[in-house]
């Protein structure tokens, strides 16, 4: 079972949504969090935005095209944020979703950004532990900054239980991390 990885174009937004929520049923495993399976996905229209923006990009099936993932990102003062990242089920556990992160890496360097950026729950082991073997940390309560802390709080707003979600942040460019102040913008990298 081979795969590709690429850029996501406007002909792909349409798909991403399904494969958002079909990524999500594996919440079915997890009782207290069942709900989330069922949950609201991105918009195609958002997605579309991800895409224009060329911070969206899609694994499909080598033999057919089929679309079986994507990660969308979006550029804050700090660091590249990863919105999303859902693998369909009988694709998950194969690598896809490591190889995701490591093309939005390679992007955010491109871009000069020093850091990737993500909220995800802790005590799940396809989320904390999973990126933390990908080389990111979880930031605690004095270095998370507002920008995360805000991520943090609005998720709690819509349902999701705070005291197991985290944020985590993987180091690019060995800068040292300090917490950007808002409005704060970085300097693209010169070549």
């Amino acid at each position: 079972m081979s795969y590709t990885i690429r850029p996501a174009t406007e002909a792909d937004a349409a798909f991403l949504p399904d494969i958002e929520q079909a990524a999500g049923t594996v919440f079915r495993s997890v009782p207290d969090l069942a709900w989330l399976a069922d949950g609201d996905v991105i918009s195609v229209t958002r997605h579309r935005a991800f895409i224009r923006a060329g911070l969206c990009w899609v694994a499909t099936q080598s033999r057919d095209g089929h679309r079986i993932a994507f990660l969308s990102a979006e550029v804050q003062p700090d660091a590249l944020h990863i919105r999303e990242i859902s693998v369909i089920p009988p694709w998950q556990k194969k690598g896809i979703g490591a190889a995701l992160i490591e093309q939005v890496a390679e992007a955010a360097i491109e871009r000069g950004m020093p850091a990737l950026t993500l909220t995800t729950f802790r005590d799940i082991g396809w989320n904390e532990p999973f990126y933390e073997r990908l080389g990111f940390v979880t930031l605690d309560v004095d270095t998370v900054g507002p920008r995360l802390s805000g991520i943090l709080a609005d998720e709690a707003k819509h349902g999701l239980p705070a005291e197991r979600r985290c944020a985590m942040r993987r180091s690019l460019l060995n800068a040292p991390y300090t917490p950007a102040a808002p409005g704060l913008a970085l300097a693209p990298r010169s070549r």
